[in-house]
């Protein structure tokens, strides 16, 4: 399982020694604790669709060609799913692909896609599943975290990979109703 939160700060965990004092975030702090936390960690290119395109083919910017947040990947691009889904994996994307401006069609390397165009919205979003624009009602951290629940309890014998690449923290900062204050 991997999760990207959107310009989310290095520091704001609860665990991270340099954390404001009020903030709680205890899934995150257990995610850590149980999994893996990259302490050292940098990004290569700091703008949104190159640096997703550096995590899903490990290059970087001047190799994927993936330059701006405007124009869709290059053809011929292959994402580290498509290698899994080979392998035997069964492959889920959930959330924000943001590569490609306004697109949310389902990209190669995904068994299973749902996701939304552009930045999407934090409540009431359409998300395109598997093909088909479905709306959704809710709080968009928790419609995400809920399907990607769903889908991981699906029963099979293979391993899985899921990448739940949230919209949340980002600009406009809006919080679901019952953290807001």
């Amino acid at each position: 399982v991997f999760i990207l939160s959107d310009d989310h700060r290095w520091d704001f965990m609860s665990f991270m020694r340099e954390a404001p004092k009020f903030l709680e975030t205890p899934n995150l702090d257990r995610l850590a604790r149980e999994g893996a936390h990259l302490r050292n960690a940098f990004v290569s290119t700091s703008l949104c669709s190159p640096s997703r395109a550096s995590i899903l083919t490990g290059q970087y910017m001047h190799h994927h060609r993936v330059v701006d947040n405007q124009r869709l990947e290059p053809a011929g691009i292959r994402f580290f799913p498509e290698h899994l889904r080979a392998a035997g994996y069964r492959t889920a994307f959930l959330g924000k692909w943001h590569m490609g401006d306004d697109s949310d069609v389902p990209r190669k390397g995904f068994d299973f896609w749902a996701g939304f165009r552009g930045q999407g919205e934090y409540f009431d979003d359409t998300l395109n599943i598997n093909g088909t624009r479905r709306a959704t009602k809710g709080y968009n951290t928790d419609v995400l975290t809920d399907l990607a629940l769903d889908w991981m309890k699906e029963r099979s014998e293979k391993p899985f990979f899921l990448y739940l690449s949230y919209k949340a923290p980002h600009y406009p900062f809006e919080p679901a109703p019952r953290h807001k204050g």
